[in-house]
């Protein structure tokens, strides 16, 4: 069975799409199998995969490509069809071998009512009882589809329904933030958040309607992976000095009120895996400074950043020698990253 990896923020503009893509990416590089999951209706790694840039391109994916998408292929459960959820037919990363795409669709968040209600009536309403497992009833299905080791899910930056279900229903989570002022204040909304949907879920699973219904809700088991910081600029190699103010404040957040939220509450894993993972008291998993420039050609080009070559960029001489070490630099952060999560989640045990 594939490990679902949840990458949630409730704070929007962390880059959390960006990593989500350049983190699939390097995993299928080291051998794994990913299935990315678009679960925010801006789309926007679903433009990292497909070329958007035509008028419409979106609308005309989904006209060719009926039910190739999160929210159709969702519909047979949402719209109560006589007809059983199916896999995904994902898009192939086709210059990725073993990456793959469930897109998304900017009408998702229309379905946030019902599973909200779903969520909070299905012991008293029988007929919405197949839409909290319904989630993870496709995600699984297809992953087996694939043979997929890992799923990936990118998520909006809401506090709504179906970022509850699929927090609540993920085996791990982490969660991109930036050095500012906002990602401090999230840290402290998350320490509260995140408890309570799992608090949610594990009442959710004891329910007779749902255990009983055509998609069960799994059995809860979230665990924390760890902090992602990113968008900050460097000065000779490290974090300036306004940036490095609001690391510190992010680490004292994360180390005084996240941590112990989340170990109330079950959420960590054992101190010797972080450890054994080169993580400290901070639970940092990585950190990756401003991609500057580089980060048009590679939404341009629909590849990572760490992938980027010299005719890619366009630069010659001295620029160009500055802007390979920058690349390279990128691609040992993301490496380190992706052996982090391999490590953390015991994918090859």
């Amino acid at each position: 069975m594939a490990t679902k990896i949840a990458l949630f923020n409730n704070k929007g503009g962390v880059s959390k799409t960006t990593t989500c893509f350049n983190l699939g990416w390097m995993l299928a590089e080291k051998g794994k199998r990913v299935v990315m999951v678009d679960a925010d209706p801006q789309c926007n790694l679903t433009g990292m995969v497909l070329d958007l840039s035509g008028e419409d391109a979106l609308e005309n994916f989904y006209r060719s490509n009926p039910g190739r998408n999160l929210k159709d292929a969702l519909e047979p459960a949402f719209k109560s069809r006589p007809v059983p959820l199916q896999a995904v037919d994902c898009v192939d990363v086709s210059t990725r071998p073993g990456l793959f795409l469930i897109p998304g669709h900017v009408s998702l968040s229309e379905d946030e009512t019902s599973l909200g209600i779903a969520q909070q009536l299905s012991e008293s309403l029988q007929g919405l009882r197949n839409l909290p497992g319904s989630f993870a009833h496709l995600l699984e299905i297809t992953a087996k589809r694939y043979d997929a080791d890992i799923v990936l899910i990118d998520l909006s930056p809401g506090l709504g329904s179906i970022n509850q279900n699929l927090v609540a229903t993920a085996d791990y989570f982490l969660v991109p933030c930036s050095p500012d002022v906002f990602s401090v204040m999230a840290i402290d909304s998350l320490s509260r958040v995140v408890p309570r949907w799992t608090s949610w879920a594990n009442r959710a699973v004891k329910l007779e309607a749902l255990s009983d219904a055509d998609y069960p809700f799994p059995e809860p088991n979230l665990k924390f992976l760890g902090v992602v910081v990113q968008r900050f600029r460097l000065k000779s190699g490290q974090p300036t000095r306004a940036f490095q103010r609001y690391f510190d404040k992010l680490n004292d957040a994360v180390e005084q009120t996240l941590i112990p939220a989340f170990s109330k509450a079950d959420l960590m894993l054992s101190r010797e895996q972080y450890v054994e993972a080169g993580m400290d008291s901070h639970y940092l998993l990585a950190q990756i400074s401003d991609f500057n420039t580089l980060i048009a050609h590679s939404q341009q080009l629909r590849k990572p950043v760490f992938t980027l070559t010299q005719s890619d960029v366009g630069r010659q001489g001295r620029l160009w020698g500055n802007t390979e070490a920058n690349i390279n630099n990128f691609r040992k952060t993301f490496e380190e990253l992706a052996d982090k999560v391999i490590n953390l989640t015991l994918i090859d045990k």
